[in-house]
C-alpha cells in the first residue's frame, strides 16, 4: 500500500475517532493529512522507503490560538494511537527523521519550508524562496480541513509564482542550460575533461528539468525526485523524462567518441522541443536553435522594468 493511502486509512480508523471522542468542541477546527519531507508525501513510496521514516501515521494541523489551546494535549492523544495498523508496524524514524508527523501549529509548519508562516507578498519574497521546499510543503494530500486555513496557504503556494518571477526563472536556466550542455560538454570532451563534461551533462539535465517544471507551473522537488516527477507533466513531461534517462544511460549501449556525439544530438534535440514551446507560448520569437539565445527573448516578457534590467544570468 502507498503511504499516502496509508496515512489516510489509518487517520479515518483512528484519527476522527480520536477527535471526535477527546476533542469534540474543536473537531471543526482541526485539519488533518499527510504533507512534507518522504517519498510517500511524492506518491514515490516503494518497498526500499519502507525501511525508515515510513509507516502508519499523518499530521494535524491548528492555529496558533488552537495550537497553544490543545496542541499538547492532542500531541499525546496522538502517541496514544495503536502503533501497528493493517498489519503494519509502526513508523520507525530515522536520526533525522523526527518531526514529519504529528501535531504542528500551521504557521510553523510552513515557516521550516518557506521561512515564512503566510503567503509572501512581494516578488522579491518569492523570488527567495527554495523550490525544492516550494514542492515539499505543496505536496501530498489533505484530508480534512473544516477551518480552510492551512488550505488557504497550500492554495496560494500551488497557485505558483507572480507570472514575472516564472519568466526571470526560465530565462536563467535557458542560459545556463545553454552554457552547459549546448556549449561546454563537447568542449570539455575534446579537452579530455571527462569530470568537467559529467557535470556539465549534470548540470543541463537540472536546468532543462527545472525549465520544464516552470513550464508547467509546478514546483520541482530535489533532485532525487526531479527525474521521476517529469513523468505526467502535460507540457514535455513523459517525452523529456524519457529522451534524459536515455541521455543518461547511453554509455550502457555504445562506447567510444561515438556515444559523445550522439549525447550532443540528443541534448540538441531537447533544447529543440523547450524552444519549440517557448516559440508557441509566445515566449520567444528568436528562429535560434541555441537556447542562450531564447532567454534575453523571454526576458523582454518580463513586465516589471526593474527586473527586466537585472542579469539574465542570475535567478
Amino acid at each position: 500500500m502507498k503511504g499516502l493511502a496509508l496515512a489516510e486509512q489509518y487517520f479515518q480508523t483512528y484519527g476522527v475517532p480520536m477527535i471526535e471522542q477527546k476533542f469534540r468542541a474543536c473537531r471543526e477546527r482541526i485539519a488533518a493529512g499527510l504533507v512534507g519531507d518522504g517519498s510517500e508525501c511524492f506518491g514515490f513510496d516503494d518497498a526500499i522507503s519502507q525501511d525508515h521514516d515510513w509507516g502508519p501515521s499523518f499530521c494535524l494541523w491548528l492555529t496558533r490560538d488552537d495550537f497553544d489551546e490543545i496542541g499538547h494535549d492532542l500531541q499525546e492523544e496522538y502517541g496514544n494511537l495503536p502503533r501497528e495498523f493493517m498489519g503494519i508496524p509502526a513508523r520507525s524514524e530515522s536520526q533525522w527523521g523526527a518531526g514529519r508527523v504529528g501535531v504542528f501549529e500551521i504557521g510553523a509548519f510552513y515557516r521550516q519550508f518557506i521561512g515564512r508562516d503566510d503567503l509572501p507578498r512581494t516578488r522579491e519574497q518569492w523570488r527567495v524562496l527554495p523550490e525544492t521546499n516550494l514542492a515539499v510543503c505543496t505536496n501530498g494530500s489533505v484530508f480534512t480541513d473544516p477551518l480552510g486555513e492551512f488550505t488557504r496557504i497550500r492554495d496560494g503556494l500551488l497557485a505558483f509564482y507572480p507570472e514575472d518571477v516564472r519568466l526571470k526563472k526560465i530565462a536563467s536556466r535557458c542560459m545556463s542550460a545553454a552554457q552547459s550542455g549546448q556549449y561546454n560538454y563537447m568542449r570539455c570532451i575534446r579537452r579530455g575533461e571527462y569530470v568537467a563534461a559529467q557535470y556539465a551533462e549534470t548540470k543541463f539535465i537540472g536546468d532543462v528539468i527545472s525549465i520544464v517544471f516552470l513550464l508547467n507551473k509546478r514546483y520541482k522537488p530535489f533532485y532525487k525526485w526531479m527525474h521521476r516527477a517529469l513523468a505526467g507533466l502535460p507540457l514535455l513531461g513523459d517525452q523529456l523524462h524519457d529522451m534524459i534517462h536515455t541521455l543518461v544511460t547511453m554509455q550502457e549501449h555504445a562506447r567510444g567518441e561515438a556515444i559523445y556525439w550522439r549525447k550532443v544530438d540528443l541534448i540538441e534535440e531537447i533544447s529543440r522541443l523547450i524552444i519549440n514551446v517557448f516559440r508557441a507560448q509566445g515566449l520567444s520569437d528568436s528562429e535560434s536553435t541555441f537556447l542562450l539565445d531564447h532567454g534575453p527573448e523571454v526576458v523582454r516578457r518580463i513586465r516589471s522594468p526593474k527586473l527586466q534590467k537585472e542579469s539574465v544570468w542570475v535567478e
